[in-house]
């Protein structure tokens, strides 16, 4: 039997994409997953997410990874909830892959819901389950999450190349992160093209220097 996990990673910080991965694995591989040691991503730490990612490529049977910018966040939020972004970028990554099972981290307070609304709007014939912290539950929703996790740290590193400065994870708990932000709207008068400008955080600096 196929199963496939999905997760995401990146929904909160205030820079930087978020990214959506779902793995595809048959259900005997989850013994390899599991001598792997894969767990949820976030109790990883990046050396070792790295390493589990390539371990988790070797034995997938397929994958898709969904990259959302935080430009297209913020055009989104003008439209929809938050919710409605995370069902319409589950439900993308589930129409990508084809499995007997699929396994969602549920992005919404209601997980059922969450289920429903993905089900219907990917149009999947799939057995389709949906589990809060199912990245700590399923190991293949463990795997996804390391996926979505090492996409999402590159990114991020690929950013503070580009841009020749140093942001951080992107996180608005980070400090690195809020003076890259304070420092660039102070300068510039305007809040960098790859912060999610519809962000409290982003609102609240840009608002303290314009």
């Amino acid at each position: 039997m196929l199963l496939l996990g999905a997760d995401e990673a990146g929904k909160g910080p205030v820079i930087g994409s978020m990214f959506v991965a779902g793995l595809v694995i048959e259900e005997d591989r989850l013994f390899d997953l599991a001598g792997f040691g894969v767990k949820d991503s976030k109790l990883l730490a990046p050396a070792k997410r790295e390493i589990l990612a390539r371990k988790i490529n070797g034995i997938a049977t397929d994958q898709y990874i969904l990259e959302v910018k935080a430009q297209v966040i913020d055009e989104l939020r003008l439209v929809m909830t938050m919710n409605d972004i995370m069902v319409r970028s589950f439900s993308t990554v589930v129409a990508k892959l084809h499995a007997d099972r699929a396994i969602l981290d549920a992005a919404d307070v209601n997980a059922e819901r969450f289920r429903d609304r993905v089900k219907a709007a990917s149009k999947t014939t799939m057995d389709l389950v949906a589990e809060h912290k199912a990245d700590q539950r399923h190991h293949v929703v463990s795997a996804a999450s390391i996926l979505a996790k090492v996409r999402r740290d590159a990114s991020m590193r690929e950013l503070e190349e580009a841009m020749h400065c140093k942001i951080g994870s992107g996180y608005p708990h980070d400090q690195d992160t809020l003076n890259f932000l304070n420092e660039w709207v102070k300068e510039n008068r305007c809040l960098p093209p790859c912060a999610r400008h519809s962000w409290a955080t982003a609102q609240r600096i840009k608002a303290s220097f314009i």
